[in-house]
């Protein structure tokens, strides 16, 4: 579908092509039609307007950002799906999201610092188009003539917020960021801003640096899918998402912590990162509850010690 770009901006945006290794199969869309008892209960008034009486927790508390060497990765949990990933090259920016608000959303735990504490960002990745994960006000304050990576359809919302170039991926496709590859994989989810422009692409991406490698879910559903992504990549740190799985419509477009712990062991990785939890309360499920759940499904599968639980703003090295 074409995008309406002036030719000035238009140069701005690359899409690659179907020479360098993308399938012909997209991501699976999920159905927006909410489930048929999807009004028998009310998130305004069970979630919204509680959530307006909570006050914010956490601090924002300056970082201390490691050395890293060679063959390491810096990973630090900014909150919700927002990572700052470090390698002894380049800082690599996912799903940036500072803001206090979705709309009429409340943030409720605060980021693990502040904007200005980031290092220099030498790339930025987007998942998908929702609010929660492309946010313009953090992605403007961010943007320094660097590259950022979006799907296939997404480069109008970002083009014009301060970046040198827009790459956009289909599903399979890789881009080159120097000493960093960047790849698009498929979810099941949907992305997009706005009910009508189903034309914007939505995925995950796999990094891979130093011959490590680390996948971000972005948002999905669990479907079959996860299995092929750990065919395709040696994962070393999978972060999947596990909140939001009990949504106002009944659709089930997230994933919940049994759902996660299967996802990370179809993918084969090393070790799972949980995130997309504590920071709005996009479901009905209280903020504790999926980090909870998960703990417990990886005792149940005598996997716990391959859960790594972040805190916002505390730098881990793996």
């Amino acid at each position: 579908m074409p995008i309406p770009f002036s030719k000035k901006s238009r140069r701005n945006i690359v899409r690659q092509t179907s020479g360098n290794g993308a399938q012909a199969k997209r991501s699976t869309r999920v159905k927006l039609r909410p489930r048929a008892d999807w009004h028998r209960r009310n998130f305004l008034t069970e979630v919204l307007i509680p959530s307006l009486f909570v006050r914010r927790a956490g601090e924002f508390a300056p970082p201390v950002f490691p050395k890293i060497g060679s063959a390491q990765i810096g990973l630090t949990w900014i909150g919700h799906a927002s990572f700052l990933i470090q390698t002894h090259e380049v800082n690599i920016l996912i799903d940036p999201n500072w803001s206090k608000w979705l709309k009429v959303i409340k943030r409720l735990k605060h980021p693990g610092f502040e904007i200005h504490h980031l290092p220099a960002i030498d790339f930025v990745l987007v998942t998908h188009a929702h609010f929660d994960h492309l946010d313009r006000r953090t992605l403007r304050k961010v943007a320094a003539d660097q590259p950022i990576v979006v799907p296939i359809g997404v480069g109008n919302l970002v083009q014009d917020l301060g970046f040198h170039i827009v790459h956009e991926l289909d599903c399979w496709q890789k881009v080159n960021l120097g000493s960093v590859d960047v790849s698009l994989t498929p979810c099941y989810h949907w992305g997009a801003r706005f009910l009508a422009d189903l034309h914007r692409g939505f995925g995950g991406f796999v990094i891979t640096a130093d011959n490590r490698t680390i996948f971000h879910c972005g948002d999905s559903a669990f479907f079959p899918g996860f299995r092929e992504i750990g065919e395709h990549y040696r994962i070393d740190i999978a972060l999947l998402p596990i909140g939001a799985y009990d949504p106002p419509t009944g659709r089930e477009v997230h994933m919940n912590p049994e759902e996660a712990m299967r996802a990370f062991i179809e993918l084969r990785a090393k070790t799972l990162v949980p995130m997309h939890y504590g920071s709005f309360r996009l479901g009905y499920e209280p903020l504790e509850e999926p980090l909870e759940r998960l703990l417990a499904a990886a005792r149940e599968r005598d996997l716990q010690d391959k859960v790594l639980v972040m805190t916002e703003g505390k730098p881990v090295v793996l």
